[in-house]
């Protein structure tokens, strides 16, 4: 029996091993979508307890606790952050196989230097030990994503956010860490959304453009995406619920637009024209500016009403989406890299079984000098277990070219999230070693480990245009 998490953790041969302990493990991270505060970097502050770092806002955590029967006033309420602590400790042994518990314990080991087991006899001592820690200077944010070897993170941010806190972080001159908005226009794609008329009365006032039109909306992101990129901006992020694509969508936009904001009601197939039409318009800006467009889709949102209705959005109710959007997602490529608009763009899918078509997808779109202009994006949100990161590599390596993958990112809340990079780097390492001494691939440990540092690091790198 092998030991629990020790050095060649999920590294299940000598190749492996050596692929990452010589490679992968080297390589710094940089974490091109994330949710963490810019205000939180800017202010550089110190978590106040395990609790907050692990609990606050993690639905993951959220899920699983609640799986276990533990009552919401533990979870989301008004219990202290003791209890809620001693209620995940009890609860995270029984998810065995849950890229949890793989995480957490990879959290405690890296920056606690504790490689207690967490469970419900342990807590105290755990808890002790990581607030004691929390307290000292280099625990602080920042000094956390310096200990985690990042180089580069993008932040999550609206159109008519002011950017105030990336403006601070980048004045700092003691700081040595990118960090950059990205772009993220949901509000005004999502004309369904019962605040979408507020929303393009705030974007107005922003921009002291009067949207009367779709044309005054066009300008007005413009306004903003120009905003942006002066502020250092390379990438946008879409969260979709799904794909779609209308044929002559922009002039039926036109119409719909002045009907959502004469407070009419649009029918499905009125919200789609209106959504194809805007995502067209913003890649073909993204176009022009070299930016990256990243579009995350296949989630059903909320699906717990009383739970929504007493907790909001992004509580830990979201499920994988059983739509096809694939004769949407060709036709939507296909249209915007026809009209010379489609720029570099990650698909990530929330339903595994989309892994086949998005690969063969990324496929079809290329551009000289570019590898890899489109990209199957890595396993995301429910699929990045290790079963999830095996089978969207397994389907991105035989359908296209696992060189070009432009690797991992955390889609983290928390300043602690960046082990799942190294979770990645063991998963990718492990698979490819497994190939070589399986026989089907040559042991030429200098180019893998190249082709490793690539899709830990370097491609990213170079797909994003970041300098040194």
């Amino acid at each position: 029996m092998k030991p629990f998490l020790d050095k060649n953790f999920l590294l299940e041969n000598k190749t492996a091993r050596r692929l990452y302990h010589e490679h992968a493990a080297k390589m710094p991270i940089i974490d091109y979508h994330c949710h963490v505060s810019p205000q939180e970097i800017a202010d550089d502050i110190k978590l106040d307890n395990i609790a907050e770092a692990w609990l606050g806002g993690d639905h993951y955590k959220w899920r699983m606790i609640r799986a276990r029967g533990v009552d919401e006033e533990y979870i989301t309420g008004n219990a202290s952050p003791r209890e809620k602590f001693q209620k995940f400790a009890e609860s995270l042994p029984y998810a065995v196989g849950n890229p949890l518990y793989h995480w957490t314990h990879l959290e405690l080991r890296r920056y606690f230097d504790c490689d207690l087991v967490i469970n419900g006899k342990n807590a105290e001592a755990i808890w002790g030990i990581c607030n004691e820690r929390l307290k000292r200077d280099d625990m602080s944010v920042k000094n956390i994503i310096r200990k985690s070897n990042v180089t580069h993170l993008c932040t999550t941010d609206d159109p008519i956010d002011s950017l105030e806190w990336h403006k601070k972080i980048r004045d700092d001159s003691s700081w040595d860490v990118t960090v950059l908005p990205a772009f993220r226009p949901d509000k005004a794609i999502n004309i369904n959304s019962p605040d979408f008329k507020n929303y393009i009365s705030s974007l107005s006032s922003v921009t002291g453009i009067n949207i009367r039109s779709l044309d005054d909306l066009y300008s007005a992101l413009i306004n903003r995406i120009d905003f942006f990129a002066a502020n250092g901006c390379v990438t946008s992020d879409h969260g979709l619920d799904y794909v779609t694509w209308v044929d002559g969508c922009e002039e039926k936009a036109k119409v719909y637009l002045l009907k959502a904001l004469a407070d009419c009601e649009l029918d499905a197939n009125e919200v789609d024209a209106y959504k194809a039409a805007m995502m067209a318009f913003l890649s073909y800006e993204y176009k022009k500016r070299n930016w990256v467009m990243q579009i995350h889709y296949g989630a059903v949102r909320d699906v717990n009403s009383q739970m929504f209705f007493k907790l909001g959005a992004n509580t830990g109710y979201d499920c994988i989406s059983g739509r096809d959007c694939s004769s949407d997602v060709y036709k939507f490529l296909n249209a915007t890299n026809t009209l010379g608009g489609l720029p570099k763009t990650i698909l990530y899918s929330l339903n595994p079984n989309d892994n086949p078509f998005l690969a063969t997808a990324a496929g079809s779109f290329h551009e000289s000098g570019l590898p890899g202009k489109i990209q199957h994006g890595s396993a995301w949100w429910h699929n990045d277990t290790k079963a999830g990161m095996q089978q969207q590599m397994l389907n991105l390596a035989n359908l296209g070219v696992l060189g070009n993958f432009i690797g991992m990112l955390t889609d983290g809340r928390s300043f602690l999230s960046y082990t799942r990079h190294e979770y990645f780097r063991r998963i990718l390492c492990n698979l490819i070693g497994g190939w070589v001494e399986n026989g089907e691939y040559p042991g030429d440990i200098d180019f893998l480990g190249s082709m490793v540092r690539d899709i830990s690091y370097n491609n990213v790198k170079k797909y994003m245009g970041f300098n040194d």
